[in-house]
């Protein structure tokens, strides 16, 4: 008997419309779906022990030889993203010199950050990874974070950080683009194989289209202890995310592509290779 397909997801609120469905059994599929950070699923999809998985736009310049990018489907922002934000006890322009508190689990929005920083605030300042509740709660408080995901969502009003910088909204305003988080990939070890069925991305897709079409169904399963009101989860879903991949949306993915190259932090700006077209 052959192994099962395994297909990684983000643990973040962010997916749960593209997953529900697929979770609840709503879209049937033949995957095991595997949970966990975007850093973690990076690994595994390089470890070969996923075929396709939600990815971290970072992992994807890294190594692009190794994926297919899934058409049309991406975690991105045209503006205020609002779960990922640094956090800061004084206005960004004193931020030179001080240290920033990086979560080991993400590599794109640690690069953006490291961007921003240097090309658009001209700030030179020191990156600590480490785990950000922990160091709220424990020892010496950093004087900035950044936070993601659901962590950011919690954090986002602290009353200790008043200086908070969306950073989409902050890629928005400097570049006036969209700013692309994560994509789905599809390991192209696998296609080569043929090992899997059919196009992964169209189940994702029908689960993402499912998923906004019932946003009334996701917003009653993510409102269960989470910091957001209602109204609030419902602009996240609608307004603060982007699940698309057109071609404005590539277009900020390119530019962040060329600046993190400019800036040594990939060894080149990688083409963007789509399953299942020529």
């Amino acid at each position: 008997m052959s192994a099962p397909l395994r297909m990684g997801r983000i643990a973040y609120l962010n997916v749960l419309p593209i997953y529900h469905p697929l979770e609840a059994g709503i879209i049937p599929h033949d995957y095991e779906l595997v949970s966990g950070p975007p850093a973690l699923l990076n690994e595994m999809m390089g470890r070969g022990e996923l075929q396709v998985s939600s990815c971290s736009c970072f992992e994807y310049a890294r190594r692009p030889e190794r994926y297919y990018l899934v058409d049309d489907l991406s975690i991105g922002s045209h503006g205020s993203v609002m779960s990922v934000l640094l956090l800061s006890r004084v206005p960004v322009e004193r931020l030179g010199g001080q240290t920033i508190l990086i979560s080991g689990e993400t590599h794109t929005s640690v690069a953006l950050l490291r961007l921003l920083m240097r090309d658009r605030y001209g700030l030179d300042v020191h990156y600590a990874t480490g785990s950000v509740t922990s160091a709220l709660h424990h020892g010496t408080p950093p004087v900035a974070f950044l936070a993601i995901g659901d962590e950011a969502l919690r954090l986002r009003n602290h009353p200790d950080y008043p200086y908070r910088v969306d950073m989409a909204d902050a890629w928005m305003e400097w570049t006036g683009l969209p700013f692309i988080f994560g994509l789905w990939v599809i390991s192209r070890e696998a296609v080569e194989s043929g090992i899997l069925p059919d196009d992964p991305g169209a189940l994702l897709r029908q689960g993402r289209d499912w998923g906004l079409a019932h946003m009334d169904v996701i917003l009653d399963l993510t409102a269960h202890g989470c910091p957001l009101s209602r109204e609030e989860l419902a602009f996240y879903y609608r307004q603060g995310l982007t699940y698309s991949l057109g071609a404005r949306e590539q277009e900020g993915l390119r530019l962040f592509y060329a600046k993190l190259a400019g800036a040594g932090l990939i060894p080149a700006c990688p083409e963007l290779r789509f399953f299942g077209r020529s």
